[in-house]
């Protein structure tokens, strides 16, 4: 019986084939690289576009204080014809016979007091709604989530009068004192949801070694609620540094005012109006909150991140 022979694979076309496949995924390989590449610059090219957009009117306003007060109006040129320092001069001078440092420590004492009374409230109102038992609890968080439904101008007649009847106005009492009574639902609220988050086997703990609600507040869980009371402390800070309508409101002495109402002091419309002066408050009146938000940006982050985290 004669044996059938097969020829052997040729080695030389086996290293062609096997070459030729290498060919063709390195150069597939190279056009998902060139794609990913376009699509990379053109990502970045976008970005940076929306970047300069939304970042151009403050670079504006940081380059209009260099401006001369007449080169202000009407120009939108970013770089300035004529540098000059006059504007922080005039703004540091104050305005009105007030000076400016008046107008700073009245927005102080408003934002930092604000900041203690949301604190010192939203904490303690956030542990009852979220770790006390009592009847109509369900009831009560749903009508304090419902305030932040209602409008703030529904209410400024009704707060006006209540103030001005108590002879509070002309004073800051009452832009502070609905501070310290937990009337900002949005914090008790951020609040209440850190402290859901948080096991109750803490409380028991500590309620097994001999402690109280206050002891289990203060000693357990205000320490662990750090992000939300820092997050909670940016917030306050910003919106009472940048309020206008509560001051114009309660506040009627010029050396109570604080710097956005000073602001507006250097904008007249029956005689000459400061823009350049006006423009370099504006900068001096943002670095306060800018340096406090980047102080404090690591714990508004640690804030954020920590809301997904249950026990």
């Amino acid at each position: 019986m004669t044996e059938t022979s097969y020829p052997n694979p040729n080695p030389t076309a086996l290293g062609g084939g096997t070459a030729l496949r290498a060919d063709r995924d390195h150069s597939s390989s190279s056009r998902a690289r060139q794609r990913r590449r376009i699509r990379s610059v053109v990502f970045h090219v976008a970005v940076l576009a929306i970047a300069v957009v939304i970042l151009y009117p403050g670079v504006w306003m940081l380059m209009s204080t260099f401006k001369p007060t007449g080169d202000i109006v009407g120009n939108v040129n970013l770089w300035p014809e004529t540098w000059t320092l006059d504007n922080y001069v005039s703004a540091l001078s104050g305005i009105g016979g007030i000076s400016f440092w008046t107008f700073v420590l009245n927005s102080l004492i408003l934002a930092v007091g604000s900041v203690v009374g949301v604190v010192l409230s939203a904490t303690v109102s956030a542990y009852a709604f979220a770790r006390i038992s009592f009847p109509g609890r369900g009831v009560y968080f749903a009508i304090m989530i419902g305030t932040m439904l209602l409008p703030f101008h529904v209410v400024i007649i009704p707060q006006y009068i209540l103030f001005n009847s108590m002879g509070m106005v002309n004073t800051f009492l009452p832009l502070l004192a609905p501070k310290f009574l937990a009337t900002e639902a949005f914090f008790v609220f951020l609040m209440v949801q850190f402290l859901r988050g948080l096991p109750r086997e803490l409380d028991e703990a500590a309620r097994i070694d001999g402690c109280g609600h206050w002891g289990i507040f203060r000693l357990v869980l205000l320490p662990l609620m750090r992000p939300a009371v820092i997050t909670s402390s940016i917030f306050a800070f910003i919106w009472s540094w940048n309020d206008f309508l509560g001051p114009l409101l309660y506040l009627k002495q010029p050396d109570t005012y604080p710097l956005p109402i000073a602001l507006r002091m250097y904008v007249d419309q029956t005689s000459v109006s400061d823009y350049g002066a006006q423009m370099a408050m504006a900068v001096l009146a943002l670095l306060p909150v800018l340096l406090f938000f980047v102080l404090f940006q690591r714990y508004l982050v640690d804030g954020v991140a920590t809301q997904g985290l249950k026990g």
